[in-house]
């Protein structure tokens, strides 16, 4: 044996080898500083994007302009919720691979967003296929992540993933764990450091947050909650949540509303800061068919109890139903956007509430 390869004996080998763990140690802290309460302080500001854009079934047709990116950071936005449905387009014949094309939208998507300095979350949103069979879409939902992280590998600190949007229906609570901890394992095998956003069963509810089960190990997961109540006033006129007939519900800003508002929140705070985790409210609105002086009041009372407890969020939705944005008109519903955005909010450089994909490459 050549002596370059044998090992010291007696105390200078056990020193070797406590220099070589310390250095590993020292190797793994580093790769592991992202503090992800200032990751989750850097998204601030958002709004779920492109969800239902039939941009997805093709180009041509879409409503979202890469525009628009840059008009959301001139309003004061951070950061977009990218909601993804890639179920469609995946299945057994082609090994549930998605398209080159899928993936040179999603990269357009993300680089746009990053040429504006906004943060971006990429949402898997398939909470209804997942809800109505969890079993049957398993296999769609595990290759979903494979083939996101592997596209992703490269991307900056500044795309976070979420595992699922609002698991619900047959997907209950416990089952909702299992499946949870198997998507990421999968991520966490080429990022292990990457902000994560997950929230509890029964569609992010708040009240279910105790049994949402997380890795204690795993310190770069942020909570997501999502916010509507009361649903007879945030769904008013809303058909597919029941409520067509249900219209002309105001919300006043009472003392009694504030007040379910604020128990609501202080939940979620109080659970948040005895699992020492982040919380992003990536939904909240109000339907279009609500008062507008009753929807801003409602926002604007949503969005400062948010920003108070120090959590970022993200407004539901840029256009469509509950709308920010007139993309028929080319102009902000200024209410809106007033309400979310204003002098009074705190910025992204107020301090931390703790105490404290490929790099795109798809043309424009």
């Amino acid at each position: 044996m050549n002596g370059m390869a044998r090992l010291p004996q007696g105390r200078p080998a056990l020193l070797l080898t406590a220099i070589v763990i310390l250095t590993a140690l020292v190797g793994q802290v580093r790769a592991g500083a992202t503090d992800v309460f200032e990751q989750n302080r850097k998204l601030g500001r958002g709004v779920n994007i492109l969800g239902y854009d039939p941009i997805w079934r093709a180009r041509a047709q879409g409503r979202f302009q890469a525009k628009y990116f840059r008009l959301l950071k001139e309003a004061g936005f951070n950061s977009v919720r990218i909601n993804l449905q890639p179920f469609r387009g995946m299945n057994p014949t082609n090994g549930y691979a998605l398209s080159e094309s899928w993936f040179e939208l999603l990269d357009w998507a993300v680089h746009q967003a990053q040429a504006q300095d906004l943060r971006v979350i990429l949402d898997l949103h398939e909470f209804t296929s997942m809800g109505s069979d969890p079993a049957t879409n398993k296999v769609k939902y595990l290759a979903f992540w494979r083939q996101l992280s592997a596209h992703c590998q490269g991307a900056p600190e500044s795309v976070l993933f979420e595992v699922l949007n609002e698991p619900s229906g047959k997907l209950t609570p416990a089952l909702w764990n299992e499946y949870l901890a198997e998507a990421l394992a999968i991520i966490r095998e080429k990022h292990p450091t990457r902000a994560v956003i997950v929230g509890p069963g029964y569609w992010n509810s708040i009240d279910h947050l105790d049994e949402l089960g997380l890795p204690a190990a795993d310190h770069n997961l942020i909570v997501t909650v999502h916010y509507y109540a009361p649903m007879d006033f945030t769904h008013q006129g809303a058909a597919w949540a029941n409520r067509k007939d249900k219209l002309g519900i105001e919300w006043l800003g009472t003392e009694a509303e504030l007040d379910v508002l604020r128990r609501d929140f202080d939940k979620a705070a109080k659970w948040a800061k005895q699992h020492d985790r982040p919380v992003l409210l990536g939904e909240f609105g109000a339907y279009d068919q609500a008062p507008m002086e009753s929807r801003v009041r409602y926002l604007t009372s949503v969005v400062r109890a948010a920003e108070q407890r120090g959590w970022s969020w993200a407004y539901w939705q840029f256009d469509s139903d509950f709308i920010l944005y007139d993309i028929g008109r080319d102009s902000w519903i200024e209410p809106i956007r007033r309400a979310l955005i204003s002098d009074a909010s705190p910025s992204t450089s107020q301090p931390s509430s703790k105490r404290t994909l490929s790099k795109p490459g798809a043309s424009q």
